[in-house]
Formats: structure tokens, C-alpha cells, sequence
């Protein structure tokens, strides 16, 4: 951004300040704001319709839409209750080789055998559990896995505390919420937990209440892209102008959005091509990545309603859970993040990795905020490893079948 756009910023923040309880006014100042953070996708964008028609690239999303595989595996369905009512929704993958726990099993050992390791992945905000597509793939018969809609994301309800009560959302109403989520889906037995960017939160907030569970249960841990405090620190590769405007705004500009949600969602298809332009931006790293990838990515972020954007965001500036990291010490842990990250930076898995001395730091250059979409290769390949050393799988299992979306992904 340059720092004419950066004191652009900082007028319309100005602007929205003194716009007062007017939705209307709020969020055509919010439309400015964005148009002006969003100048380099933006001047992308008018490159392409130079180019492509707008016809053609309404149908070419349509094809990418109907003929892309990512987000298309499903398991075994069930519900969770969370504290408040919320109903959760999660799917196991479960494997053959499970015959341990069958009831035969149990008769000819003449008592309970073992349970099996579970995977838990939690995916991050305004995602879904199908996020975690290439390890899904690579993972199926290898390992029991499970995978759950963050209330709100998903084929989850709406959170009862922020719909009915207005109560505020916090991290740790997450970390409860996967407790419920395990003990519907894992009620026994060693498990793994790998959260991704808001996902990784959940899984210090569950430490954090529940310290217990973690020492009795937890056998390993992975932490993608996620953050453990200082995020109202990070300023998403804009100048100091821009994004101490837009820290100024973006709360009250979100809230007035989430108020008038209809008029919002017809806005969001009506700039579809930009906001593609600001995902792919803050997603991606690399030139390369798969179109049908970068439309999955797309299509689960505008899929969440901007209501429930706005009634989540403010929770990331409270997170701290700091205090919560030292209950992963004694177990194997994987710390992994994209260099070029905009939206939880690689420092802040550095400073995770820095607290848990033993644990494996992966920084995968070329990569940004959705690590495993963009590099599949390199995080199924960590967690594979992680699992091994864990216990969770043989030494000689074959995790593959990820495929890759880019021509440059390293390991870091």
C-alpha cells in the first residue's frame, strides 16, 4: 500500500469515527476503507477485466465450483452439545485395523482392550472442517480421525450464547466447546490435537480450562498458524498508518455490518471479484497455487455469514493463552507456519516454539496463512511424522495421497 492509500486510510477511519449509530453511513464508509486496504487486489482485478469478461469469469467459478474434489470427503456424522446448547457438529474417519475395540476383540482378550489414537483437527476462523482436505486424504486408513465445525463455521449452529443471549464470544467458550466435541467423538483413549490459526487457540484455551485432560489424554500436539497472544499487534503487511486506521475502525465498522446482514451478503456477490483478490492475498503466498484451491479457499470465507465475522473477531484481540503452553511440554508438539503469513505472522509460532524448547519449529517459505492448502505436502508430511513419534502410527505406514497445489513448496 502506498502512503497516499495509507492516508486514505486513515480519512475514512476518521470519517467512520464520527459516523455515529448511522449504519448506513458506517457501512458506506467501510466500503471506502476496504476499497483503499484492498488497493493491490484491487488494481489485480482490474488488470483481469481487461482481459476476461466478467461473464467468463462468473462461469469459469462455476466450473472450478462443480468440478473441484476439495471439501467433498465425508465420514461419519455427530453432534455435540456445547454448554450453552450449541449444537456442534463433527465427522470420524474411522479404520479398519480398528478391530481392537470390537466386542469380539474384547471377549477373546477377556478385558477392555486399548483405544485407539485419535486425531482432532480444528480448523481456524471463517473455515470449516473441510480446510483440512489433503490431510483428510492422506490420513484415511491410516489413523481414526476426527474433524468439527467451530460453532458458527460449518454444518454447526449458530452459538447460542451470541444468538439468543448477546453474550460476547470468547476463546475459551471454544475450548469448552471442543471439550464437548471430545467427549461426544473420543470419550476415551490417547489422542492428537493440530489446530489451525483460530483452531490452534481453541486448543490452548482447552489446555488452558482443562489442564487435566491434556496431561491424562493428550499424546501430541500441532500447532499451524496460529498465534498464542499480541494479535491486535499484527499489522496484516500494511504501513503504520493503515493499520492503526483500520485497528481504529474495523470493530465498529464489522458490527455495523453484522446488523444489517442481508444488505452486507448481497454487497459481498456483488464484488465477488475483489474480495477474491483480498482472500487470495491473505491466504496464499505463492503465484501458483492451484485455481480450484484458491476458489475452495474462497468459497468456505464468503460462506461465512458476515454476522458471525463480526461476532467473532473481537475474541482475537483478548486471546492470550500464553500462560497455557507449558502443559504441552512433556509430549511431542509441532509448531509450523508460513514465512509469508499475513494473518497470525511466523513470529508468533516462533515465540510458541521458543516457549516449548523441544518442540519441532517448521517454517515452510513461499507460504501464507493457509499453510495446508497451499503446501499439503509439507504439513502431512510434519504430522505424519509427528503421529509416528507420537505412537499413533506405525513407523512404516504410508501417508500419502495429498497431492500439491504448488510447484515451489519446500520444507522448512
Amino acid at each position: 500500500m502506498s502512503e497516499s492509500s495509507a492516508e486514505a486510510v486513515a480519512a475514512v477511519a476518521s470519517a467512520a469515527a464520527g459516523a455515529g449509530g448511522n449504519w448506513r453511513k458506517a457501512t458506506g464508509i467501510a466500503g471506502a476503507a476496504i476499497g483503499v486496504i484492498a488497493a493491490g487486489a484491487a488494481a489485480g482485478v482490474a488488470i483481469e477485466r481487461m482481459t476476461v469478461g466478467r461473464g467468463m469469469r462468473e462461469r469459469a467459478r462455476l466450473a472450478l465450483d462443480s468440478t473441484g474434489p476439495y471439501g467433498s470427503l465425508r465420514g461419519t456424522p455427530g453432534k455435540a452439545r456445547a454448554d450453552d446448547g450449541t449444537e456442534l457438529y463433527y465427522e470420524v474417519d474411522d479404520i479398519e485395523s480398528e478391530v481392537a475395540v470390537t466386542p469380539k476383540r474384547r471377549r477373546l482378550f477377556g478385558r477392555k482392550a486399548p483405544a485407539p489414537v485419535t486425531v482432532v483437527f480444528s480448523h481456524g476462523y471463517c473455515l470449516n472442517q473441510d480446510s483440512w482436505h489433503f490431510q483428510r486424504a492422506a490420513l484415511r486408513g491410516v489413523v481414526r480421525t476426527v474433524y468439527w465445525d467451530q460453532r458458527s463455521h460449518g454444518r454447526s449452529a449458530r452459538g447460542v450464547a451470541q444468538l439468543e443471549d448477546d453474550m460476547p464470544l470468547t476463546i475459551d467458550q471454544l475450548g469448552r466447546d471442543l471439550k464437548a466435541v471430545i467427549d461426544a467423538a473420543v470419550p476415551e483413549g490417547p489422542i492428537v490435537l493440530v489446530g489451525h490459526s483460530m483452531g490452534g487457540m481453541t486448543v490452548m484455551a482447552l489446555a488452558d480450562q482443562y489442564p487435566d485432560l491434556i496431561r491424562d489424554r493428550v499424546v501430541a500436539t500441532a500447532f499451524v498458524g496460529t498465534s498464542s497472544g499480541r494479535l491486535g499487534e499484527v499489522n496484516f503487511g500494511l504501513p503504520v498508518a493503515g493499520v492503526n486506521a483500520v485497528r481504529r475502525v474495523l470493530p465498529g465498522v464489522l458490527k455495523a455490518l453484522g446488523q444489517q446482514a442481508a444488505l452486507v451478503e448481497r454487497g459481498r456477490r456483488a464484488t465477488a471479484d475483489l474480495f477474491a483478490g483480498i482472500i487470495k492475498r491473505y491466504s496464499f503466498a505463492s503465484r501458483d497455487v492451484d485455481p480450484a484451491v484458491a476458489r475452495f479457499a474462497e468459497r468456505m470465507i464468503e460462506g461465512t455469514p458476515i454476522d458471525v465475522v463480526a461476532e467473532f473477531y473481537p475474541a482475537f484481540t483478548d486471546h492470550d493463552k500464553t500462560a497455557a503452553l507449558p502443559h504441552f511440554k512433556d509430549m511431542p508438539v509441532l509448531v509450523l507456519a508460513g514465512i509469508g503469513d499475513l494473518v497470525t505472522p511466523s513470529e508468533h509460532s516462533e515465540a510458541i516454539a521458543d516457549l516449548l524448547p523441544d518442540a519441532e519449529l517448521v517454517l515452510v517459505p513461499d507460504a501464507g496463512h493457509l499453510v495446508m492448502l497451499e503446501h499439503p505436502e509439507v504439513v502431512t508430511d510434519r504430522l505424519a511424522d509427528l503421529l509416528t513419534r507420537a505412537g499413533a502410527v506405525p513407523a512404516g505406514a504410508t501417508v500419502s495421497g495429498y497431492g500439491s497445489t504448488s510447484s515451489t513448496a519446500q520444507r522448512g
